[in-house]
């Protein structure tokens, strides 16, 4: 992945989340529940580290805001 960068977490309340899962289906689980309650920039895939077990997940969280209904 690529490294996080000062704009991400510029201000409080900006947040850079990753999750390391088994599989994608899990990755994307986690994701969608914090969408629930926070504002996201939402990741469309999965990486995965060669000789590494499981999945990475990356997205970005906005806590200042509410998600959109």
């Amino acid at each position: 992945m690529k490294p996080i960068n000062d704009g991400h977490v510029a201000n409080p309340g900006l947040a850079v989340v990753e999750v390391a899962a088994a599989d994608d289906e899990t990755a994307f689980a986690v994701q969608e529940l914090l969408a629930t309650r926070w504002a996201i920039a939402p990741a469309d895939r999965t990486t995965h580290e060669p000789g590494e077990p499981g999945v990475q997940l990356r997205w970005f969280l906005d806590l200042r805001q509410q998600p959109e209904a």
